[in-house]
């Protein structure tokens, strides 16, 4: 049984430690955020936040994350919009918005740490492959989302959460 923290809640999986993350999420806890798109890391999708850094779920067996804080889009900035959400709406971003929680997930990490990135660093962290062409756009919204974030000043600590869908549920355990 594998034990981590999803959302801001305790979690045990009874599920094999080789699971990915992505269908622990989506078919254990009902977190159906982070999207299936290849399977092979390449499409971003999938993106979740694992101890605060971008991770492609659909990657990283349950196995590996004794332990560690999981974050999905379902819980990025509980009680409201976070600056990269703010920012993709008044940038116009959005497309046919499949692969934009994954993206929107890497480009929120890269926010919380990195407070001045470069063009090449946003297009580093949202390599994402998108048929639908949004990349100036999210870059825009993410160089939007920079400043929206700083005015905030520095983090606050996570609340303890309520993930949807987390408690007696067949493979997962509260």
């Amino acid at each position: 049984m594998t034990s981590f923290t999803v959302n801001g809640q305790a979690v045990r999986y009874r599920l094999p430690p080789e699971t990915p993350l992505l269908w622990a999420l989506r078919d254990a806890s009902n977190l159906t955020g982070a999207k299936y798109g290849c399977g092979t890391g390449a499409c971003g999708a999938c993106t979740v936040h694992v101890d605060g850094r971008a991770a492609r779920s659909c990657l990283v067996p349950i196995g590996a994350l004794e332990g560690v804080e999981v974050v999905t889009i379902e819980a990025l900035s509980p009680g409201g919009a976070h600056p990269v959400q703010q920012a993709w709406l008044a940038e116009y971003v959005t497309q046919c918005g499949y692969c934009e929680p994954g993206m929107i997930m890497a480009a929120a990490a890269l926010v919380e740490a990195n407070p001045q990135p470069t063009d090449a660093d946003i297009d580093g962290a949202i390599d994402h492959h998108c048929p639908c062409g949004i990349h100036p756009r999210a870059r825009r919204a993410v160089r939007r989302a920079v400043t929206l974030r700083a005015a905030l000043g520095p983090p606050a600590p996570r609340p303890a959460g309520s993930a949807a869908g987390q408690a007696e549920q067949g493979n997962v355990e509260p």
